[in-house]
């Protein structure tokens, strides 16, 4: 059996892995109580309509199915490539909630 530890991760590999960790957060944002409380955090919003809870949730699905841009995640495809490992920190996770607020802030202004 091979030592995964010497395998070189492929840039595909390392594209799946973001996708499935982006798609991981994207998917908590579909939950309604999530999506208020960062709402209510993040943004000073209150109060969300049944409407607007609607079109975030469908941006938020849409982003989901749409592939990794791999401009934004240039810097964890990287990082991954360098260390060969899968390490999230406060400086590179934030690459996540930056794609995620891009979808909630548009609901901010409609």
């Amino acid at each position: 059996m091979e030592d995964v530890r010497k395998q070189k991760w492929s840039e595909e590999n390392s594209i799946e892995i973001i996708q499935k960790l982006r798609n991981d957060l994207l998917k908590d944002f579909l939950d309604e109580r999530y999506l208020k409380e960062y709402m209510a955090t993040r943004y000073h919003v209150r109060e969300l309509s049944n409407v607007k809870i609607e079109f975030i949730k469908k941006d938020i699905k849409e982003l989901l199915r749409a592939p990794v841009d791999l401009n934004h995640y240039e810097s964890l495809l990287k990082d991954l490539k360098d260390s060969d490992s899968v390490v999230l920190t406060e400086g590179n996770d934030r690459l996540f909630f930056e794609e995620a607020d891009q979808v909630l802030k548009r609901s901010l202004y409609y």
